[in-house]
């Protein structure tokens, strides 16, 4: 079992950046190499426009985002001019992390991460925890 981490100071954008390239490190093929042309974006927390655009009031509810369009969605005739990005934000997921006690911040990185690349991949919400479910 890893060690278990214990921070001082809450981690930077930096560190969050981090934390996420390990944890799409750890991805299984194929879907690590197709996860690369992701890029990973760390704010901490969701702009003005984005929540009012998702109808959410308390921008500490929304921990990441996916921006782009699924792969599952692409043509090669009528490509995407939108690039794909996760978004992950660090404060609210520092939130959660703090509230629900029971997780280590990395496992949280992760689980948002994967999350969102999820949209990437074209998977639904349904998908995605029935995966998640299996890897517990």
């Amino acid at each position: 079992m890893a060690e278990k981490k214990t921070w001082g100071v809450a981690p930077d954008n930096d560190e969050f950046a981090r934390i996420a390239q390990a944890a799409l490190d750890e991805m299984d093929e194929p879907f690590r190499s197709q996860a690369r042309a992701v890029s990973i974006r760390i704010e901490d927390l969701a702009d003005a426009e984005t929540l009012e655009a998702l109808h959410i009031d308390d921008p500490f509810e929304l921990t990441g985002l996916y921006s782009g369009v699924a792969l599952t969605l692409e043509t090669i005739s009528a490509p995407s001019t939108i690039p794909p990005v996760v978004w992950l934000y660090r404060l609210a997921i520092l939130d959660e992390w703090m509230m629900r006690g029971d997780i280590e911040l990395e496992e949280l990185v992760a689980h948002v991460l994967v999350h969102e690349l999820g949209h990437h991949f074209g998977w639904s919400d349904e998908e995605m925890d029935a995966i998640q479910e299996a890897d517990d």
